[in-house]
């Protein structure tokens, strides 16, 4: 409980944008949807987002969610999450005739497309991501005759290649900008002829998130990054802050608010990761308000109003069942 010594004025600057991205907005429409047009139970492999919250909201509407295809019963609806899938993964699907939904993001889609397009043409092609995460296991499925994984520019000093002169790179879509680009420029400095997007193929959520972040940073004492610890993009909003000289913490929901990290501070600047409700950003504004007088400003920043297409499978269903009503 708060003394009336530590109750004090905070101002509350809020990052824009921050939270849900389109690729994110899309998964969860196509699971709510999927659930609304073939009824629960419906099968998610894997988390449809990285977000807990997200999950068990999801959860209690009737998605399951699983860690491999055998885990779901013959006929039984399958999404694949935004993170994307292998092609070993589609195709055991196919074997299976599951009836699948694809909720990969695009972007990600679009990554697999760069990848395949570097290998069909006789080139190597190097992924820039960190090793486990599941897009980066889904591009590496993606992509024939295999990957080379780079994480840093050391990793790409310890590189053997049997032809420097035929590489190409992709990227996962939710790494950090400056060091994406400092892995790039290793790249290019060790192989002058390797081919690849600069930093493109970093979605344009992600990049718009972590400026907002540094916009952000630079104004506050304290920085609080709403999103899950295996969220990538989330992970790096966090570091961007610790990068300004700034306590920065990235905490799942406003119950991982630890008091101690108010002394002394005036200014809270808050963001969220692309997975991230924006239920949990206002929760969060709440409980600080138990420790102050708050007043909340809100950035300005870059506006977002793409919206990605749902899958086919939704909206022709969908069509049907609106024609014959």
């Amino acid at each position: 409980m708060t003394t009336p010594e530590s109750f004090r004025d905070l101002d509350i600057y809020l990052a824009r944008p921050r939270g849900f991205c389109a690729g994110v907005e899309r998964a969860i429409e196509i699971v709510e949807r999927a659930l609304k047009q073939y009824g629960p139970p419906v099968y998610v492999r894997h988390e449809i987002v990285h977000n807990k919250h997200v999950v068990e909201s999801l959860r209690a509407k009737g998605a399951v969610f699983v860690e491999e295809l055998h885990q779901i019963p013959d006929g039984g609806v399958t999404i694949f999450s935004a993170h994307g899938v292998a092609e070993a993964v589609e195709g055991e699907a196919k074997r299976r005739d599951l009836p699948v939904i694809d909720a990969t993001c695009p972007l990600v889609s679009k990554v697999h497309k760069e990848g395949q397009t570097h290998a069909a043409k006789g080139r190597l092609v190097i992924l820039i991501g960190h090793a486990g995460h599941p897009e980066v296991e889904g591009t590496q499925g993606r992509i024939p005759g295999g990957v080379l994984l780079v994480t840093n520019a050391d990793d790409v000093n310890r590189l053997e290649v049997h032809d420097p002169e035929r590489l190409a790179y992709v990227t996962q879509t939710t790494l950090s900008v400056d060091e994406t680009r400092d892995v790039i420029t290793a790249l290019k400095r060790r192989f002058p002829k390797i081919v690849g997007p600069n930093v493109k193929d970093i979605c344009y959520a992600t990049q718009n998130r972590q400026q907002a972040a540094r916009d952000l940073a630079v104004q506050v004492d304290l920085l609080l990054v709403v999103g899950a610890k295996n969220s990538s993009n989330s992970n790096r909003l966090r570091e961007i802050g610790t990068e300004t000289g700034i306590p920065s913490y990235l905490i799942a929901d406003a119950s991982a608010l630890d008091s101690a990290w108010l002394e002394g501070v005036r200014t809270v600047g808050i963001t969220a990761g692309a997975s991230a409700p924006e239920e949990l950003v206002q929760a969060l504004i709440r409980r600080l308000g138990d420790f102050g007088r708050t007043r909340v400003h809100e950035l300005n920043g870059a506006a977002e109003n793409i919206v990605f297409k749902l899958p086919a499978a939704l909206t022709k269903k969908a069509a049907r069942a609106a024609h014959s009503a």
